[in-house]
């Protein structure tokens, strides 16, 4: 029964893997490349940057940058915290 359960668990997986990899776009050719052409012909214009990346980073997902760049703080915040007790326990 163990053999049975882990032999579909293995199949159910390895078919997901199949479907997933079929269903990926070829490299190199986006679904959608209007957003792409607005970011490369308005970036320095509105955001005074001269590389792209940057200015979508920081200009255009500022605010998503800020999100992610504070739960990254409180995780770190959240790790140290428990060393510090448990190393105030083993005292």
């Amino acid at each position: 029964m163990k053999r049975a359960l882990v032999l579909v668990s293995f199949l159910f997986v390895g078919a997901f893997l199949l479907v997933a990899a079929a269903s990926l776009r070829p490299f190199g050719e986006p679904a959608l490349t209007a957003m792409d052409d607005h970011f490369l012909a308005n970036a320095q214009r509105e955001a005074a940057a001269n590389n792209v990346v940057t200015a979508v980073v920081f200009d255009y997902r500022g605010f998503d940058t800020l999100g992610e760049a504070t739960v990254l703080f409180a995780a770190v915040v959240g790790v140290l915290a428990l060393f510090r007790r448990l190393q105030e326990d083993e005292r």
